[in-house]
């Protein structure tokens, strides 16, 4: 009896242990979930939506290991990001912070925004106002905000919010691309820290992201809420569920 009471615990040990392994080779190679828990890239994710993140899409790094473990020398199997992906990275001030925002510029490429309007390589990007986005700012308040459609040279299309085109972020240096690094943008382009500032050790900022710190990139939404229920309360879960989000792919 007790041979046999030992042998179903190490089985349950043996099993939960596999378990475990099989999810971290999956979050380490195939997909690991990310949630978004500020409005960076509002219109196109809410605080509150929770995402898939595709590991091989670019190839591995250090940082596609848990805790980063530096265990692969700078990326292999490299698969460069497209213009307009939106991605997962390492913050480059700390190499901890994950960050999510769109790609805008690639190696090479000159990027600078001029009242509000993105340039790329000496060209405006076009953009064309659509219906104002709607944001609840309290119980029973709300604000719009401008929205457009914004296209990427190649044709990438995908919206954005502009509060004002005379923000301090509206108007900045230009900004040459360098070799194995890309210029990452939040589509609620207002309230974004992201490549258009500077990056500083211990301070902040996020600049030009190195293709190492490259994490993945967004592919699918498969859950989203609103925020007014807590974990605790149970009956609440299906009225602050955002059932028209559910498995959305990120554009």
């Amino acid at each position: 009896m007790k041979e046999t009471k030992s042998g179903g615990l190490w089985d349950t040990i043996k099993t939960i242990v596999y378990a475990v392994l099989i999810a971290l080779f999956i979050r380490t190679v195939a997909y690991e979930p990310f949630n978004i828990p500020s409005g960076s890239m509002i219109p196109t994710l809410l605080v509150g939506d929770y995402l898939f993140v595709s590991k091989f899409s670019y190839g591995y790094s250090r940082h596609s290991l848990p805790l980063s473990l530096p265990l692969i020398p700078g990326r292999v199997l490299m698969d460069p990001p497209e213009r307009g992906d939106v991605t997962v990275f390492k913050l480059p001030s700390d190499n901890r912070t994950d960050y999510i925002k769109r790609i805008i510029g690639l190696p090479g490429d000159r990027i600078q925004m001029k009242q509000g309007r993105l340039w790329i390589n000496g060209e405006i990007v076009a953009r064309q106002r659509i219906e104002d986005f709607v944001e609840p700012v309290g119980e029973g308040r709300f604000q719009r905000i401008a929205q457009f459609v914004e296209t990427l040279p190649g044709g990438r299309k995908h919206r954005i919010l502009e509060y004002s085109d005379d923000r301090e972020l509206d108007s900045t240096p230009l900004f040459t691309v360098p070799a194995g690094h890309y210029f990452a943008m939040g589509d609620n382009r207002d309230n974004s820290l992201d490549s258009r500032v500077a990056s500083r050790p211990g301070v902040g900022g996020v600049g030009f992201v190195p293709a190492e710190n490259l994490v993945g990139r967004a592919e699918i939404l498969f859950f989203s809420t609103d925020g007014s229920a807590r974990w605790w309360e149970p009956w609440q879960w299906i009225q602050a569920a955002r059932f028209n989000r559910f498995f959305r792919t990120v554009r």
